[in-house]
């Protein structure tokens, strides 16, 4: 799996199951040594000393906390009718639900008790904010990849599909001040460094080519070229023979290549090789 598919989310999440299995090692129940005796013999329980305990708080937890990692690798993937991510969360919040009565029936309780508590809270919380919070939801890692620094070079956040910068079909940002058509690089437009009148026949032959493509809305499949992108926010991505289940899910921090276009949506291929057709197309980052 990317590690860049990951949401902050998902790091709280793995962290508080690493803590809750530490715990796990840690004494059960506290006690008090009377005085003149010697306790360094004393041998105080931990959660695998009780199966009960250990199969419902520890690694419960630890096993909902994999599940829901594991469902972001293999979406769509199903458990007694639940989804991976879905029976992930019930465990955590079964494990939190178990250490809270558990602690309160113990009259002394040991550190492991008291810190697998804690630890089950925040990840039953990480799990279940996790796909809600927008800050959760966020890159655990910030994105990297073929196109570094494309400040005003990327089509931004939230732009329609067809109408990003450089996304095929779409018209090319022209400099401020300039009306399109006339911006540089333009066919029979002026150049830096060149003279700015132009021959009036020039011009209009020149507008007229700009003009033909843009009517169609959108340029010809045969003139696309495939182009690094990510998306903003988690986008399943479809089998190309129409099946209405996901394939995989595209994971915003990422980058996808586009290698082909089907009216408004794209044919994207994973940097595990997998490809499918990703439907919502709206405000992808291009790279």
């Amino acid at each position: 799996m990317n590690i860049r598919s990951l949401t902050r989310g998902d790091g709280v999440v793995i962290g508080a199951a690493v803590v809750l299995f530490i715990a796990s090692f840690l004494d059960f129940s506290s006690y008090d040594c009377p005085q003149g005796v010697d306790c360094s013999r004393f041998d105080s329980p931990n959660a695998w000393d009780s199966l009960g305990l250990l199969m419902s708080v520890f690694l419960a937890g630890v096993i909902g906390a994999a599940l829901l990692i594991v469902s972001r690798a293999m979406p769509g993937r199903k458990v007694v009718g639940l989804d991976l991510g879905q029976f992930g969360v019930a465990l955590t919040v079964f494990a939190l639900w178990t250490a809270f009565w558990t602690i309160l029936d113990v009259n002394n309780a040991g550190a492991g008790l008291i810190l697998g508590l804690l630890a089950a809270l925040v990840l039953a919380a990480g799990a279940v904010a996790g796909p809600l919070v927008p800050a959760l939801k966020a890159p655990l890692l910030s994105p990297s990849g073929p196109a570094q620094g494309v400040q005003g070079g990327q089509q931004p956040y939230g732009a329609q599909p067809g109408q990003g910068y450089g996304f095929p079909g779409g018209q090319q940002q022209a400099p401020y001040g300039a009306q399109p058509g006339q911006g540089y690089g333009y066919p029979g437009a002026p150049q830096q460094g060149q003279p700015a009148q132009a021959d009036p026949a020039q011009a209009q032959q020149a507008q007229a080519q700009v003009q033909q493509p843009a009517q169609g809305g959108a340029a010809p499949a045969g003139d696309f070229t495939p182009f690094w992108f990510a998306v903003p926010v988690a986008r399943p991505l479809y089998g190309e023979d129409g099946s209405p289940n996901p394939i995989a899910e595209l994971a915003p921090g990422t980058w996808y290549l586009a290698v082909e276009q089907r009216g408004q949506s794209l044919i994207a291929q994973t940097q595990d090789g997998r490809r499918g057709v990703l439907q919502d197309t709206t405000g992808i980052q291009r790279g």
